[in-house]
């Protein structure tokens, strides 16, 4: 069985942090100026909050401090602290839960043929039974089973993030060069987080584990932690940033494009980490995988 975030066919030449830190403050300067410009401000968040003081001492992966400046009022973007472990490993876990009944109940809207196989047993049963009762409760049953099993690949899917990269994001994410992890910091307190990857085949980075606390959303920080990795993929010099999600809520893939990303396609036969692909895993659970890219520069 395959752990860990969904593998993606990209490359970047690795920026090492010792590298960036070489670049002068003028092409730096210059780099973020253009970030900044390529997305409007965001909204301010609700309420005065003081920013958490910057990490001492040199910053990994070239960033551009260690608390950054607020995307919003109140809110800050900064690089993940060890500390942060544990409120980050719960933000990505509620995170995927709320995935569950999407996926067994929004999500069939976006598979035709599982709803006219479930149209075909209904009838099926009527013509058997004769039984408007037990017909109506072909349905209930078919939702029930969806639900099971959503709940049983999401929660495999689940087990397996949070003992591969999750289990030690400092480890997979701070300590290799081309990768990152930010958190979204809300008075004191995490409420937000995102991942970057880099890959080596075609000179991208890949954004990942992209969550918010839901009683803090709609204050754009989903929005500003997707600008961040943006800005990370700018300033190291990437082609592009892609990111792959099985999303179900049009909001979230509303956000990907109001950031830029462009839609490159989806599939119907992504096997989800935790997917045992059997017959009745095959019938009642299946997910859309989307592909976004966002083109930065041509190679």
């Amino acid at each position: 069985m395959h752990c860990g975030p969904p593998d993606m066919v990209c490359e970047t030449k690795i920026v090492a942090a010792e590298d960036h830190e070489a670049l002068p403050g003028a092409k730096k300067d210059a780099l973020l100026a253009a970030a900044g410009a390529m997305w409007p401000p965001l909204p301010a968040a609700p309420g005065p909050a003081a920013a958490p003081p910057p990490v001492p001492g040199p910053q990994p992966h070239g960033d551009t401090g260690g608390a950054g400046p607020p995307e919003g009022r109140g809110v800050c973007i900064r690089e993940f602290r060890a500390a942060e472990q544990e409120a980050a490993r719960r933000i990505f876990y509620d995170g995927i839960l709320e995935r569950i009944p999407n996926t067994a109940f929004r999500g069939l809207r976006q598979h035709p043929r599982t709803q006219l196989l479930y149209a075909l047993l209904a009838a099926l049963c009527f013509a058997v039974t004769r039984s408007l009762l037990l017909t109506c409760l072909v349905p209930v049953g078919l939702l029930a089973l969806r639900y099971y099993y959503s709940r049983k690949v999401i929660l495999a899917y689940l087990e397996c993030a949070l003992h591969t990269d999750m289990a030690d994001i400092e480890q997979y994410y701070m300590k290799p060069p081309g990768s990152c992890f930010w958190v979204a910091v809300l008075d004191g307190n995490v409420v937000g987080i995102v991942a970057a990857r880099a890959h080596e085949e075609d000179n991208t980075v890949e954004l990942l584990r992209m969550s918010v606390d839901s009683r803090f959303r709609g204050k754009g920080i989903a929005k500003a932690l997707g600008r961040r990795v943006l800005e990370f993929a700018i300033l190291h010099n990437y082609s592009a940033v892609v990111l792959g999600t099985t999303a179900v809520k049009v909001a979230a893939h509303k956000l990907y494009e109001s950031l830029g990303f462009r839609h490159m396609g989806a599939s119907d036969h992504y096997v989800l980490p935790g997917m045992t692909l059997s017959l009745a895993e095959r019938l009642f659970f299946q997910v859309r995988y989307h592909r976004y890219r966002l083109q930065l520069r041509e190679e």
